[in-house]
């Protein structure tokens, strides 16, 4: 995704969430929402283009933490949501709320992980003390910008009632995670020790390759203005 397109797309996510409120109140056309699902909490602005065609812009995040354990290693975990969908809704069927959904959403999903304290860590098939590891720190994260693909229903800016319920449904695609790990005990700078934690990472991303296909799954409720 090139720069050019990342900036019109945050260009129009501010004229839907800054200006558009003044430019369209009163026409039916706009509308503001709430939602919440696998992308976090967060809130939306629907306006209609077109007949049948609506441009959606938002921003989602949430936090959550967690513990988990890989290769016999604990690790305390925070999992930080934050994105901003930039959509376009075709509504094939002009009295049916369904949508066919594109575009692409600027992600700034990651995870940050600590590891637990233990006597000692078995680090790309070497046993190596506490002492020699220190503290483990990890983190995994993924493309900035990830197209997006889904369904969904509820056409916010319908003429009808001014209260929508809307659901979407839908696939980001976030590139294969990016791991990292480091260590700040005695070994910190062996070489040898630097490329077992390199075999470590790569352990690490084969279980969560399968992230780089982020399920959006969504419930919102919209008000048209």
């Amino acid at each position: 995704m090139n720069k050019k397109l990342v900036k019109s797309g945050l260009i129009s996510a501010v004229l839907l969430s800054g200006f558009a409120p003044a430019l369209h109140a009163g026409t039916g056309d706009l509308a503001i929402g709430a939602k919440a699902g696998t992308l976090g909490i967060g809130g939306e602005a629907t306006l209609g283009l077109l007949p049948g065609v609506n441009a959606r812009a938002g921003y989602n995040a949430y936090n959550y933490d967690g513990s988990t354990t890989k290769d016999n290693i604990g690790y305390n975990y925070r999992l930080k949501l934050g994105s901003m969908p930039l959509l376009l809704d075709l509504h094939p069927f002009p009295m049916s709320g369904f949508r066919i959904s594109g575009g692409f959403i600027v992600n700034n999903n990651r995870v940050d992980a600590t590891g637990k304290p233990q006597d000692s860590y078995n680090i790309g098939g070497t046993t190596y003390t506490s002492g020699q590891v220190g503290t483990l720190t990890g983190k995994i994260e993924f493309d900035s910008t990830a197209p997006y693909l889904g369904i969904g229903w509820g056409n916010a800016v319908a003429k009808g009632l001014p209260l929508t319920i809307c659901v979407d449904a839908g696939v980001m695609f976030q590139g294969t995670p990016k791991v990292s790990l480091s260590a700040n005990g005695t070994l910190a700078s062996d070489p040898a020790f630097k490329a077992n934690l390199a075999k470590e990472e790569a352990t690490i991303r084969d279980t969560t390759d399968s992230l780089k296909y982020y399920p959006v799954v969504s419930l919102g409720l919209a008000y048209r203005f």
